[in-house]
């Protein structure tokens, strides 16, 4: 998909931003999160999204801040 366009077909669009912005370090959050992500259908857009713009903070594409940073360090 184009642009940002496959924002409106995430699993996650319209659910609590918190569970994938935790203030902490919270596992239940992050487990929903990559639950949610599991079944999406824009996870690999969306994980693109996070390693081009190189989002800090989130789950992202279903990996966790820890797991973006180690697969920027690995490429």
């Amino acid at each position: 998909m184009r642009g940002e366009h496959w924002r409106r077909y995430a699993a996650c669009r319209g659910l609590d931003p918190d569970v994938w912005f935790p203030l902490t370090n919270n596992a239940a959050s992050t487990k929903e999160a990559k639950r949610v992500c599991r079944g999406c259908p824009v996870r690999a857009e969306c994980l693109r999204h996070a390693l081009d713009f190189c989002e800090q903070f989130g789950v992202w594409g279903g990996l966790t801040e820890r797991e973006l940073r180690a697969l920027r360090k690995a490429s």
